[in-house]
C-alpha cells in the first residue's frame, strides 16, 4: 500500500512514478493543513467533491475560459441557486457547518459569484454592529431574503477613512438620516455585487449631527426595489466594468443622491444616535476593528490555498515535463531535477505552509479576542488589528510573487489560461489592495512598532508581540533567534533614523514620510519573524511522526531561505558571519534535494481536486498534452476554419499586394 492515496492506475508514469516515492501519508497531512482535523474531515472533503461533480447543474455548460463576462456572471448565479443542494445533502449525513459551506464553495471553483460579499463582509458586518433590536437585518441576510454587499471604499478615497466624502446627515425632525453623495469622488467604486447583484449595502459614511462629522459609521441601505429590483429612487447604481480577474463578480458604483432612511438602520451595537439627535460614542473605540480583522484573519488562508494552487500545478507539471539533459547521452530529465527549478517552487511551497499554519493561528487568536470583547476587554484587539495590518500585507505580497514564478516555471504553458494560472494571480493580487492598501497597511504596523520601540528604550514591559525588543526568545532555535534579531534591528534602526531627522528639525510628519521606506522594512521584518515563530509552534505539535519529520524539512528549508533573503541586516550587526551565511546556503541547498522526492506528495496533500484546480497542466493524472489538446478545441475561433476577417481584411489586403507586384 502506498503512502500517497491520490495514486491511481492509468496515470502518466512519471507522475506515478513520483507518488510512489512519499515517505508519509499524504491522507494524514491532509488533515493537518485542513486545521488540524481528522483525516475522516478529508474523506468528507472528498464526499462533498464527488456529491458536486454528480451534480449536472453545478457543472460550467463549456469551460469558464471561452465565457464572455455576462455568461460568467449568470453561470455563477446559476451555481449559487444550487447551492440549495448542499444543505440537503449535508443534512442527510446530520452535517452542516460553516465549514462545509466553504468547502462546498471551493469544489465548485466560486471564488467569485453574486453571493461573495454577503457571505464574507455583509453577514459578519450585521454580526459585529447589529444591535439586539436590529438583528432582524441579520435573519434576513443569513435566509437569503436579502443579497447584501459592504460599501466602504469611494472612487476617490479607499484606506483612507477620515476622508470619506459620503455623508449620513440626522434629521431630528424626521428622524432620518439623509444619505448623500456630495462629490464625484464620493461616489462609491468597487464593493464586489454592488453592479448588479446586491438590494441592500453596509454602507460606510460620515455621521454628520447638528454640522458636527463624527467620522465614519456604518448604516444598513436598501438599494433596489425587492420586486423588481430597480434602483431605488435616490441612487445610482452600476458596475465598473471588467478587471484583471474575478469576471463573475459585478463590482459596483453607488451615489445618493439626498437618500432617506431611517434613523434606526444605523447599525447600533456600539455607537448610537438618538431621537433627539444625541451621540453616545462606542464603549471602547477599538472595537470598530472587528469587521476589517475578520476578513484579514481568513485571507491569510485563502492566500495560503491560492498559493497552493498554482504549486500543485507547477510541481505536477515539472514531474511529467521533460526537457534537456543533465549528463549526456542519458536522455532528457524531468525539469523538477533540475536544481533552479526545485530552488524556485520549493521554497514557495513552504511559504504556502508556512501561511496555511499562520493563518489558523491567527483566526484562533481572533476567535479569542472576539470573546474577550464579549467581555468588555479589549486588551487586545488592537494588537490583533496590527498583526494582521502586517500579515495581510506580507502574505498577499509574497503569495503574488510566488505565484509569479509558479507560472513561468511552467513555460510558455504556464501563459495559457489552460494553466488557470493567468486567473489564479488576478485574484490573489486583488488581495494586495482590498481590505487596505498594502503599503498603507504596513505604515499602520510601523506606527505600532515604533511605539513599542519607545516604550522599550524605557525598560518598560510589551506585549507578546513586540517582546523580542526586550527579551530574546526562549525557543532553542538559533534560526528563531536569528529572526527576532533581524526584527529587532530593523525596528530600531527605523526608531533611530525618526529621532535624527527630528533632530534635524523636521516635524513628526515630515520626518514619518522621509524615513517611510525604513518603517516599512521594519514591519516586513516584523511580520515575517512572527510568521517563522507560528510555523515552527505548529510544526511542534503534529503528533504524526512520518508528517512531523518532513514538515521539519519544510519549515527548515523556510527559515533558511527567508534568513538568506535577510542576511543583510544580520551580517551588518555582526550577528552572523559570510561563514554562517555560507553554511544557511549549504543547509537550503541540501534540503532541497531532501525534499525533492516527496514534492509532488507535499501538493497533493493540500487534497485540491482537478475540479477545484481547473488547470490542464496540473490535473491529478498527469496527462496534460492530449487535454491540452483538447482544451484548445474549445476556443470559439475553432467553429469555423476560415474566420469573417480573411475575407473581409487579410485576402484584400494579399490581392492587392499581389496586384502590386505584377506591375
Amino acid at each position: 500500500m502506498f503512502l500517497n492515496k491520490l495514486l491511481r492506475d492509468g496515470d502518466n508514469e512519471d507522475l506515478a512514478e513520483e507518488r510512489r516515492k512519499a515517505t508519509f501519508d499524504t491522507d494524514e497531512m491532509a488533515a493537518i493543513i485542513w486545521e488540524g482535523k481528522e483525516v475522516r474531515f478529508v474523506r468528507r472533503r472528498r464526499e462533498i467533491t464527488k456529491k458536486v461533480i454528480e451534480y449536472t447543474e453545478l457543472h460550467d455548460p463549456f469551460c469558464q475560459a471561452f465565457m464572455t463576462r455576462h455568461e460568467e456572471v449568470e453561470n455563477a448565479a446559476r451555481k449559487v441557486n444550487s447551492v440549495e443542494i448542499l444543505k440537503s445533502f449535508c443534512n442527510n449525513y446530520l452535517i452542516f457547518s460553516k465549514t462545509h459551506t466553504q468547502c462546498f464553495s471551493e469544489v465548485i471553483g466560486m471564488y467569485g459569484h453574486p453571493l461573495a460579499l454577503h457571505a464574507v463582509m455583509f453577514i459578519p458586518s450585521l454580526q459585529a454592529q447589529c444591535a439586539d433590536d436590529q438583528m432582524h437585518w441579520l435573519k434576513k441576510a443569513m435566509s437569503r431574503q436579502i443579497i447584501g454587499t459592504y460599501a466602504q471604499t469611494e472612487l476617490g478615497h479607499g484606506t483612507n477613512l477620515r476622508k470619506l466624502e459620503t455623508t449620513a446627515t440626522y434629521d431630528v425632525k424626521t428622524q432620518e438620516f439623509v444619505l448623500h453623495s456630495p462629490t464625484r469622488t464620493a461616489m462609491k467604486w468597487w464593493p464586489g455585487n454592488l453592479g448588479k447583484s446586491a438590494n441592500h449595502a453596509v454602507v460606510v459614511a460620515c455621521l454628520i449631527i447638528d454640522g458636527k462629522n463624527y467620522g465614519p459609521h456604518n448604516f444598513i441601505v436598501p438599494l433596489r426595489d425587492p420586486a423588481t429590483h430597480m434602483p431605488l429612487k435616490g441612487i445610482t447604481v452600476g458596475d465598473i466594468g471588467p478587471k484583471m480577474a474575478t469576471g463573475p463578480v459585478d463590482n459596483g458604483f453607488l451615489s445618493f443622491d439626498h437618500y432617506r432612511i431611517p434613523r434606526t438602520n444605523m447599525l447600533m451595537k456600539h455607537a448610537k444616535v438618538t431621537p433627539e439627535g444625541k451621540y453616545v460614542p462606542p464603549a471602547h473605540a477599538k472595537v470598530g476593528y472587528s469587521a476589517m480583522v475578520h476578513v484579514r484573519s481568513h485571507m491569510i488562508s485563502d492566500q495560503a490555498k491560492f498559493l497552493a494552487q498554482a504549486l500543485t500545478t507547477a510541481i505536477r507539471y515539472s514531474a511529467i515535463r521533460r526537457q534537456g539533459e543533465i549528463q549526456p547521452g542519458d536522455g532528457e530529465v524531468k525539469i523538477l531535477e533540475y536544481q533552479t527549478q526545485q530552488y524556485r517552487l520549493l521554497p514557495q511551497l513552504a511559504r504556502a505552509y508556512a501561511f496555511s499554519f499562520t493563518g489558523r493561528a491567527v483566526r484562533d487568536l481572533y476567535l479569542r479576542v472576539q470573546k474577550d470583547v464579549a467581555k468588555g476587554k479589549v486588551d487586545e484587539m488592537a494588537e490583533l488589528h496590527y498583526i494582521t495590518s502586517g500579515l495581510k500585507a506580507v502574505v498577499t505580497h509574497l503569495t503574488g510573487e510566488g505565484i509569479s514564478q509558479a507560472r513561468m516555471s511552467c513555460g510558455g504553458h504556464g501563459y495559457s489560461k489552460a494553466s488557470n494560472m493567468p486567473d489564479l494571480y488576478g485574484i490573489a493580487v486583488a488581495g494586495c489592495t482590498y481590505e487596505g492598501e498594502n503599503m498603507v497597511m504596513l505604515q499602520q504596523l510601523a506606527r505600532y512598532l515604533m511605539r513599542a520601540a519607545k516604550e522599550a528604550e524605557k525598560g518598560r514591559a510589551l506585549g507578546r508581540l513586540v517582546n523580542y525588543l526586550v527579551e530574546p526568545s526562549d525557543i532553542h532555535s538559533t534560526h528563531l533567534k536569528a529572526f527576532d534579531k533581524a526584527a529587532k534591528l530593523q525596528v530600531m534602526k527605523a526608531f533611530e533614523r525618526m529621532r535624527s531627522l527630528r533632530a534635524q528639525g523636521l516635524s513628526d510628519e515630515d520626518a514619518w514620510n522621509a524615513n517611510a521606506v525604513e518603517l516599512n522594512r521594519a514591519a516586513r521584518v516584523h511580520t515575517r519573524q512572527y510568521i517563522a515563530h507560528q510555523f515552527y509552534e505548529q510544526v511542534s505539535s503534529v503528533a504524526d511522526g512520518r508528517c512531523r519529520e518532513v514538515l521539519r524539512d519544510l519549515l527548515h528549508l523556510h527559515l533558511n531561505y527567508e534568513l538568506l533573503d535577510m542576511a543583510y541586516y544580520l551580517l551588518e550587526d555582526g550577528f552572523l558571519s559570510g561563514q554562517q551565511v555560507d553554511y544557511m546556503k549549504e543547509d537550503m541547498y541540501r534540503l532541497l534535494a531532501k525534499l525533492r522526492p516527496n514534492a509532488v506528495s507535499l501538493v497533493d496533500s493540500w487534497d485540491i481536486s482537478d475540479h477545484e484546480l481547473r488547470s490542464v497542466l496540473g490535473r491529478r493524472d498527469g496527462h496534460v498534452y492530449e487535454n491540452l489538446y483538447k482544451w484548445a478545441q474549445e476556443s470559439e475561433l475553432n467553429r469555423t476554419q476560415v474566420l469573417p476577417t480573411f475575407e473581409k481584411y487579410l485576402k484584400p489586403m494579399m490581392m492587392e499586394a499581389r496586384a502590386q507586384s505584377k506591375l
